[in-house]
């Protein structure tokens, strides 16, 4: 496994234009080769918007093309969230994976936000989902699921976490304490990446993008600032933590029903 260059995207949205929105994070990117893995926020395309639905892709449409083309043009993995509507009819908020040589996979959100009506809008997600990225195992993860840890607890299957988020600015404190308490309790690098401004509701967020390390270290934090936020994941710092701190040789064991 070799060290992991990750970019965080932090930027604001606009309201339910999808367009637009990928102009503005291709803007953002960074040059070819200058990261192994590109992380924007949750349904980064619309906000949470109440006719995102509206502008739902479907697979193989617009903005699934678009991962693709930037996987290939950056060569590095493309992940973030977007609205989409499932050959079912029903729609998800869906994580997608794209990959430099052209795969697409993806997860569905499986927390659903009940606060906004998101489970009244959107269907859950049934799996759990782990990509692999320069021999990284990586969980994929949506905003509300990182209030539930058991979903997210390592059963020595990860290396690290990615939550993409729409976290507003009411709640920023929880935003931060949730992912350093995952990342300290499974051992492992959590990134974080928000989005700034303010929202089709006039809900402020205040960005916050971060990546913790597997003892809970801050060890980039973006603030409220738009732009590419990179570092670099060192895998011998996390195999020598793991080495010296086997928490997990002590966990209980459980099984996850979804």
């Amino acid at each position: 496994m070799q060290d992991l260059t990750v970019a965080l995207l932090q930027n604001t949205l606009a309201g339910n234009e999808p367009a637009l929105n990928r102009q503005r994070f291709a803007d953002l990117m960074p040059s070819s080769g200058a990261a192994d893995l590109i992380v924007l926020p949750e349904v980064f395309t619309t906000g949470f918007h109440p006719k995102a639905r509206l502008s739902a892709d479907v697979h193989g449409a617009a903005t699934c093309q678009w991962f693709l083309e930037q996987a290939a043009l950056r060569r590095a993995v493309v992940t973030g969230s977007i609205v989409m509507q499932t050959p079912e009819q029903a729609f998800v908020n869906r994580m997608l994976w794209a990959c430099p040589e052209g795969s697409l996979s993806h997860y569905d959100k499986r927390h659903l936000f009940r606060m906004a009506d998101e489970h009244k809008r959107y269907q859950a997600g049934t799996e759990r989902v782990i990509e692999t990225v320069a021999g990284w195992r990586i969980l994929l993860q949506v905003c509300y699921d990182l209030r539930f840890p058991v979903f997210s607890r390592s059963r020595n299957d990860y290396d690290a976490i990615i939550y993409v988020a729409n976290w507003p600015e009411a709640r920023h404190e929880h935003w931060r304490a949730l992912l350093q308490a995952r990342a300290i309790e499974n051992l492992s690098y959590v990134i974080g990446v928000n989005r700034v401004g303010v929202d089709a509701y006039d809900q402020p967020y205040a960005g916050g993008s971060v990546v913790f390390g597997p003892d809970g270290e801050c060890l980039l934090d973006a603030g409220d600032q738009i732009g590419c936020h990179t570092y670099t994941l060192s895998a011998e710092a996390l195999a020598a933590y793991r080495q010296r701190f086997p928490a997990d040789l002590d966990s209980d064991d459980f099984t996850l029903h979804l």
